[in-house]
């Protein structure tokens, strides 16, 4: 049994009559790690499979979002060829579409984290054979302050990292931008103190994360009680933002020991308020939004996502 377990659906297996599916593939060409070459391959990979595929570039931003709230051309399935952003854009215009297609990935971001949890494969050839087949989960999301998320909003250090990431270096270097970027906020931020209010208690902290995920920042595991296929969010919380505090966070994510680490609480949530004295910066999915207050929540509904 795979990660997915039960929470797999039987409707996504191999579909016999896949020369009548419609594919529409959105590519972000300005994603850090997109690869013309890899699409082609997908996009014959598919083609070999019977399956009729379609290949749009997108030119603007919030152009994903504009096509998702469409009717797509009548698109059965739907694949993301970008970062996690780009899948945050395709959901967030999924929130309002009249109808939801399956959504399949082609990661081509920085950290492709929704990839990892959801153990997508890396070679075209495998990618293609996946979304072909169809076999598909529930995907489960939150909303913050309305906003669809996939993975998560978090306040803190962290997001202060994401809003001061400079988009040029971030798309030359990828996770190096964010290394670098991580060290010269460490010389000069000061953190500022969270109100969280989780299910009626109050606590305060230095770091609050909201997640759906195992998943952070990559293949490392934030939350190993959930997963992007099981309903429910999780509140992490981290009370110091001191360098050793920081320290030992990162030592938990590595290991997959976060609940272990002194000053963090990890426990599930329905609704959480994220307040501060000062406005302080979040962020979503891997991009900056705006800054507290933040109100986060589980979403009702849920999206038909290709897994392996």
């Amino acid at each position: 049994m795979n990660a997915f377990g039960r929470h797999a659906l039987d409707l996504g297996k191999a579909d016999p009559a896949s020369r009548e599916r419609r594919i529409l593939i959105l590519a972000n060409p300005t994603a850090g790690g997109f690869r013309a070459r890899v699409l082609d391959s997908i996009v014959a990979g598919l083609a070999e499979r019977g399956c009729n595929a379609t290949l749009h570039l997108t030119s603007h931003a919030g152009e994903i979002a504009e096509i998702c709230s469409g009717t797509m051309d009548g698109a059965d399935t739907l694949v993301i060829a970008g970062g996690d952003g780009s899948v945050n854009e395709a959901l967030t215009g999924l929130d309002e579409a009249p109808l939801r297609p399956k959504l399949g990935i082609v990661p081509f971001g920085t950290a492709n984290v929704l990839a990892h949890e959801l153990g997508l494969p890396k070679k075209p050839a495998r990618l293609a054979e996946v979304i072909a087949r169809g076999r598909v989960a529930n995907l489960h999301y939150g909303l913050a302050n309305g906003r669809p998320f996939v993975m998560m909003v978090s306040t803190g250090f962290d997001a202060d990292i994401v809003h001061h990431v400079p988009l040029k270096l971030k798309r030359r270097l990828g996770k190096l931008a964010y290394a670098l970027t991580t060290l010269m906020r460490g010389v000069v931020n000061r953190g500022r103190d969270l109100t969280v209010t989780a299910d009626g208690e109050t606590s305060t902290c230095r770091l609050a994360v909201v997640t759906n995920m195992q998943h952070y920042g990559g293949p490392f595991v934030i939350c190993p009680q959930t997963h992007a296929t099981k309903p429910g969010l999780y509140l992490v919380t981290l009370a110091s933002d001191n360098p050793l505090s920081l320290a030992r966070f990162s030592f938990g994510l590595l290991t997959n020991r976060i609940p272990h680490q002194r000053g963090v609480i990890v426990r599930p949530v329905e609704e959480v308020t994220i307040e501060a004295a000062e406005p302080v910066p979040a962020q979503i999915d891997g991009d900056p939004f705006g800054t507290t207050p933040i109100v986060a929540r589980a979403a009702h509904d849920t999206l038909p996502i290709i897994v392996p």
